[in-house]
């Protein structure tokens, strides 16, 4: 058995541990509830958009339809990995990273598959193993429409001039605090939605459908874009804090083990002692 300075070292080193868990949990909750509002503010909108733009887009004929949902045969795929700058999250990044890796080795085997990253997670384990296009961590630095909008015109640069068929963005969506869901959506070429998806519509364009939809597309898809960041964000914080709560209870049950070792220990040493004084005493008297 750990002698009782070694125990009261573990137990002041794990009270200061839970400290921090528990002070990083309350840091998470706090920037959680603002990223929430944030991401449920602007879901109905994106949702909207991108339903308009894909009705807009299905009912374009071939010649009129859009570059931007130019479907071509796919040999080169640039996937946009969405992780966080910093760990203690949980699974967060390590889910996104499986599903990327499951992404290059299964769903598009054979072909080129290249990434950008969007948090240095994921640019510290892509790097290693494959090419990083560009990494754009520091936007959560900063984290503004108008920053996430220089990196939609770089995916929509890249696909317009050939350099890739198809491009997905992989990042976890924000259900609640203790739940993310890992999800996969193309960014490009864009979807058009099916038949029946949509409800059909007499309307009057005006200068034409084709224009209207060449301007909204750009916008369409940097609040996609911007909608993902955000989505990605508030996954952060919620799995942060629940890691961090669970962290904090695993450090207050390990602490009372410690304690409970602690006084038993304490007590075992005073027993022996007693033992050692009346042992001697009787050696004394006899």
């Amino acid at each position: 058995m750990a002698n009782l300075k070694e125990i009261r070292n573990r137990i002041s080193s794990v009270s200061s541990t839970m400290q921090i868990t528990s002070a990083m949990k309350m840091v998470s909750a706090a920037k959680l509830k603002k990223a929430q509002d944030a991401i449920t503010a602007m879901r109905p909108y994106s949702d909207k958009l991108t339903e308009l733009l894909q009705s807009l887009s299905a009912s374009l004929d071939g010649d009129s339809g859009s570059k931007y949902a130019d479907n071509r045969e796919v040999k080169k795929v640039l996937i946009v990995a969405i992780t966080s700058n910093r760990g203690l999250a949980g699974a967060f990044n390590s889910n996104i990273l499986k599903q990327v890796t499951l992404l290059a080795n299964e769903t598009y085997t054979g072909k080129q598959v290249d990434y950008i990253a969007l948090g240095k997670k994921a640019n510290d384990f892509l790097s290693k193993k494959s090419t990083v296009v560009s990494n754009h961590s520091p936007v959560f630095d900063d984290l503004t429409f108008e920053n996430v909008s220089i990196i939609a015109e770089e995916l929509m640069e890249l696909f317009v001039e050939g350099k890739y068929d198809k491009i997905d963005i992989v990042y976890n969506k924000f259900k609640n605090a203790a739940t993310q869901l890992v999800i996969t959506e193309q960014f490009l070429p864009i979807v058009p939605a099916e038949e029946g998806e949509t409800a059909a519509a007499d309307y009057k364009f005006e200068p034409s459908k084709a224009e209207i939809v060449e301007q909204l597309i750009p916008k369409s898809l940097k609040t996609q874009l911007y909608k993902a960041v955000r989505d990605s964000f508030a996954s952060e914080h919620g799995a942060r804090m629940t890691a961090m709560h669970k962290a904090t209870d695993n450090a207050k049950e390990l602490r009372d083990q410690l304690k409970l070792t602690y006084n038993k220990a304490r007590q075992a040493a005073i027993t022996n002692e007693i033992l050692e004084i009346v042992g001697g005493a009787e050696a004394l008297n006899g």
